[in-house]
């Protein structure tokens, strides 16, 4: 055969070197409408009756250590529930006996070890004398005990008397009365910072301990060690002498200027936070629909008086009942249902991939959307005065607590029928006008609330304080904002909005030409966000960001073709390489380089092929955490990922490359 020519056993006649590349492009097509196809028919399956998607949020098992503790502690004896937690639970233990919050962790996590040594016990499955509870028991020793473990942990064997309440709690409860236009206040913490602070402070003020029947005696996980058990571990000792006493010296000094003798204001403070909690309870008895800061709430209801058989606690027991998974062998309690979440962007995928918004399906979900928008006033309404209520929240049951990701993802699906529907334009137009309202002072966008990012809250010597505790401005939310607002709303560079959103973008882009991800991870979110996000509102791909961008992107491309990043990435604030590939990640690289360039480049065609040959498979690599929560305590498994950014990526393939 002639250099320059191939064949092909269903050709007649060889092929010039255009003609053989004309033929894999259409062949590669081809096969990705087949697998957008597959995907499709897996989705349409998998719908509820009620519209929704309602895949699993998989965290670590500290949730389902406090699945344990309660149904102990409270005396409710579900065994079968007990039987599928533990399950869950000893599948993840390791070989070392350690528990990981992710697969490529080295070595394990303490406080992760610690919370399913406990609830294994606590379950009455398993003894401190079997092997795997001996192996727990040594790594836990030999990672400094329980005095090291992170204030989650501490606080849940406080309530239950596996540890010693401190003297004090930094966060006075006294804060809770200041308003939020004082120099420093309760709503200078975001609102899920909120929610989880306020029973933890009753709980911490009380020294409140319930400890269930029979339980295990943790004193074996005091390591050799001098430091005495409190609840912040030695190394905040520096910072709280720094930052602390400031702190707690604004609270003093802004307290003097109300009319209240000091032991007044300590009742009514107690009072004040345990009115805040009943007020953000959800129809499903939760509290803000997260389980974390729902076990908090039952201790705190308890250490207020309430018995264990109030209405309050059953229901919101029976809201984390309904929140557990089901799997085949086992069942994990999620830290919060992604029903809005999934449903939007997977109404959304679906459309894009070539379903009409007039299919069934698609019909069924828009209306479970359009019923999930929020109409009422939340805590986002402190620092947005002038915004009128219409986003949605992320789960099933979120109804005063409203985010930017998941309005402009069910804006996004609602799209097409707000063109012909009248009750879904007067939604949209809402939900366009509420996210306008929602942009921070500095040209970004926050997660829930909109000038959250006090200084002196982020340098608490609290655990998290740097990451959790406000919600300021992130490249992942302002990039996607922006990717709605160019591609979807119709807005452009001119737009003041816009302009504001693509300054604050520019400055924090990373010296090496990446972008950070606040809520995915990390630099391949963060970067696929700000690349979309920018190229819908007109930029070039010429632009010096973009070609930045995008090499730094074709630089990280794994041999295999895909792209995948470590959860270490989220915590090192550098980029770390995984090692391997997932498909979420290497769908959101391939969607970056499919919006910068015209025709398909090496690289895409690398991405498509990666997709297209391990998108069946079943393993580490599919169920790898890909989202975002705590650094270093919380990251999260969507197990909608894995169909939802493929779908994406291979549907904006096929629409701009068919007819290239």
């Amino acid at each position: 055969m002639r250099i320059g020519t191939t064949t092909n056993p269903s050709m007649p006649f060889p092929l010039s070197s255009s003609g053989a590349v004309f033929y894999r492009e259409v062949n590669e097509l081809r096969e990705v409408q087949q697998e957008i196809n597959r995907i499709q028919a897996f989705l349409l399956q998998r719908q509820q009756e009620d519209g929704t998607w309602r895949f699993c949020l998989e965290s670590s098992p500290m949730t389902d250590s406090h699945m344990i503790i309660l149904l102990r502690t409270l005396g409710i004896h579900d065994e079968r529930l007990m039987e599928k937690l533990t399950a869950h639970i000893t599948a993840l233990q390791h070989d070392n006996g350690a528990w990981k919050l992710y697969p490529d962790e080295q070595e394990g996590h303490l406080s992760t070890t610690i919370d399913s040594y406990y609830a294994l016990l606590l379950s009455g499955k398993y003894t401190k004398n079997e092997p795997r509870m001996a192996l727990a028991r040594s790594f836990i020793l030999e990672k400094g005990g329980l005095t090291q473990a992170n204030m989650l942990t501490k606080f849940a064997t406080a309530l239950t008397g596996q540890y010693q309440w401190p003297s004090h709690f930094l966060v006075p409860v006294e804060i809770a009365l200041l308003p939020p236009s004082f120099p420093v206040s309760f709503y200078d913490f975001v609102g899920y910072a909120r929610v989880h602070l306020a029973p933890m402070m009753i709980v911490a003020d009380r020294n409140y301990v319930k400890k269930p029947d029979n339980a295990p005696d943790l004193s074996d996980l005091y390591a050799d060690t001098p430091i005495s058990r409190g609840l912040y571990p030695h190394r905040f000792l520096e910072n709280f002498l720094k930052e602390g006493q400031s702190f707690l010296a604004t609270i003093h000094d802004s307290l003097q200027q109300l009319p209240f003798l000091p032991g007044q204001l300590h009742k009514l403070a107690l009072r004040r936070l345990e009115q805040y909690i009943l007020a953000r309870i959800e129809p499903d008895g939760t509290l803000y629909n997260y389980s974390t800061s729902t076990f908090f709430m039952i201790f705190a209801l308890l250490a207020r008086g309430f018995s264990p058989k109030d209405p309050l606690i059953q229901k919101a027991m029976q809201g984390l009942t309904g929140s557990v998974y089901d799997y085949e062998n086992g069942a994990h309690l999620q830290l919060a249902t992604s029903a809005v979440w999934d449903t939007a962007l997977l109404t959304f995928s679906l459309q894009k991939s070539g379903l009409s918004p007039t299919h069934p399906a698609i019909q069924k979900a828009n209306r479970y959307l359009l019923r999930k928008q929020q109409h009422t006033y939340g805590d986002w309404k402190i620092r947005n005065p002038n915004g009128k209520p219409g986003g949605w929240g992320f789960s099933d049951y979120n109804t005063m607590n409203p985010d930017i990701d998941d309005t402009t993802a069910a804006l996004r699906s609602l799209r097409l029928l707000a063109r012909t529907d009248v009750t879904a334009a007067t939604a949209w137009k809402r939900g366009l006008e509420w996210l306008l309202s929602m942009q921070n002072d500095d040209g970004g966008w926050p997660a829930f609330e909109r000038n959250t990012d006090a200084d002196f809250i982020r340098h608490l010597p609290i655990e998290g304080a740097d990451t959790v505790s406000t919600d300021p401005s992130s490249a992942d939310l302002t990039g996607r904002t922006l990717e709605f607002l160019g591609n979807y709303a119709g807005r452009t560079l001119t737009d003041l909005h816009v302009e504001k959103g693509v300054r604050w973008l520019l400055k924090h882009q990373e010296s090496d030409g990446s972008w950070y991800g606040r809520w995915g991870i990390a630099y391949l979110y963060g970067t696929w966000a700000a690349i979309t996000g920018l190229m819908a509102v007109g930029f070039s791909p010429t632009e010096p960001a973009i070609q930045k961008a995008v090499a730094w992107l074709v630089a990280n491309q794994n041999p295999d073709g895909g792209w995948g990043e470590s959860c270490q990435s989220d915590l090192k604030k550098t980029y770390v390489p995984l090692g391997a590939s997932t498909p979420s990640q290497t769908a959101w690289a391939i969607d970056a380089l499919i919006a910068v360039s015209s025709k398909p480049t090496a690289e895409l065609q690398r991405g498509i092929r990666y997709l297209l040959t391990h998108n069946q498979a079943n393993d580490w690599t599919t169920r790898y955490p890909t989202g975002g929560g705590r650094p270093g305590g919380t990251y999260f498994a969507y197990h909608s990922y894995r169909w939802i950014w493929p779908l994406l990526a291979l549907s904006h393939y096929q629409v701009k490359y068919a007819n290239t």
